[in-house]
């Protein structure tokens, strides 16, 4: 799941929508929601997110979020690591191998780690 689809999912159920409802506002198949939420669509497109907005009914904050969590949510990464250290390369590759293997705590950790270096 991504976080988009994650908050989606989470946005739709506080609104007591099912997802056929939530498909018929949003103008797609349910397939088509299920997919979107468990992650199985690659990044949402900006008219898609604007839909959502719009199907969920969500305003300033919420609608905001949504926005910023579609351009984190592409579940397909690359990592062009081409001129960067060798340990960056190496790093990626074992994220890229071992990530499934990774715990909601390790990788809460790691994401701390990184806000902590990007701050």
């Amino acid at each position: 799941m991504t976080p988009f689809g994650a908050r989606v999912r989470e946005l739709r159920k506080l609104r007591g929508m099912s997802q056929q409802e939530f498909a018929e506002r949003l103008g797609v198949s349910s397939a088509y929601v299920s997919a979107l939420e468990h992650g199985r669509r690659g990044r949402p497109t900006f008219a898609l997110v604007q839909g959502v907005i719009h199907a969920l009914g969500v305003i300033w904050d919420d609608a905001d979020e949504l926005v910023k969590l579609a351009d984190i949510s592409d579940p397909r990464v690359v990592i062009d690591t081409a001129g960067l250290d060798p340990a960056a390369t190496l790093l990626a590759n074992r994220l890229a191998r071992e990530i499934r293997d990774l715990d909601a705590a390790t990788l809460a950790r790691m994401a701390a780690l990184l806000d902590k270096s990007a701050g």
